[in-house]
């Protein structure tokens, strides 16, 4: 942890030059460690086969797809999904368990490696003057940001990592995984259908869904902007693409039989 602190600190003070990308890669490759030891990543084959054959499906013909692409399921039944550098992206049990279709999850991992594609995370960590993972872990899998203390420690964090993307930022992921999940042959309707269940779940329980808000600002307009874009495709380009195979719907009912995701760590007072 304090190699990857330093490793961070010696990109940060250059201000001037620019993260390669092989440093990226490496920033990226450090996190996941600390990552992967702290959170509780799903270890079954078959599932971590179909995630990442399907995030690569998507990845792999955007700008970047000369990355080495590992995505991972945290066994959390929060939900939430987040992108480190490099091509490493995550998502939580508990979203892939509100879809209905293969296009809704397909959606999230494009919006994810729209992230990494624009190097938002990057310039996050840039604007920052340090980075502590183990403060914002707690974000990923519980609704403690959203307490005073858990607020506090992400400003104390100088909104690294983790932090909530700019509005502009996730509008401009949205756009990405957009054109990342039709490249991929997959119908972008899944962006907008996943993007409302949030957003009706906040409204009805917000408890459930905060921690998604609580890293991506998700407004009514974006859904809007979605739509609109789905709506410019022609009723034959709609076709063409696929929303859903039982391919996942296996994954998901292999998902639902593993034992009840373990119960959220609390952060420390």
């Amino acid at each position: 942890m304090k190699r990857t602190i330093l490793a961070f600190a010696l990109l940060i003070s250059a201000t001037a030059c620019a993260v390669s990308t092989q440093q990226e890669v490496q920033m990226g490759q450090e996190y996941a460690q600390q990552v992967n030891a702290q959170l509780p990543i799903v270890t079954d084959p078959e599932l971590n086969r179909y995630v990442n054959v399907l995030g690569d499906s998507i990845a792999r013909l955007t700008s970047r797809g000369t990355l080495d692409w590992q995505f991972f399921i945290v066994d959390s039944k929060e939900v939430n999904a987040f992108a480190l550098p490099g091509g490493f992206v995550y998502i939580n049990r508990g979203l892939i368990e509100r879809a209905d279709k293969m296009d809704e999850v397909a959606g999230v991992l494009g919006h994810e490696i729209g992230h990494v594609v624009k190097r938002h995370t990057v310039k996050q960590m840039q604007q920052s003057q340090k980075a502590n993972i183990a403060v914002t872990l707690g974000c990923i899998l519980t609704s403690i940001c959203n307490s005073g203390v858990g607020q506090e420690a992400i400003n104390i964090a100088g909104g690294a990592l983790f932090a909530k993307f700019s509005r502009t930022d996730e509008k401009e992921a949205d756009d990405v995984g957009f054109d990342n999940v039709v490249r991929a042959g997959i119908n972008p309707t899944g962006m907008v259908t996943m993007f409302q269940k949030l957003l009706d779940e906040r409204k009805a329980k917000p408890g459930g869904v905060e921690a998604w808000f609580i890293t991506h600002p998700l407004e009514e307009d974006r859904i809007v902007d979605i739509q609109s874009k789905v709506n410019r495709l022609t009723p034959a380009q709609l076709a063409a693409l696929t929303s859903d195979s039982q391919n996942f719907h296996t994954f998901q009912r292999r998902l639902a039989s593993l034992p009840p995701s373990p119960a959220p760590r609390q952060m420390p007072r």
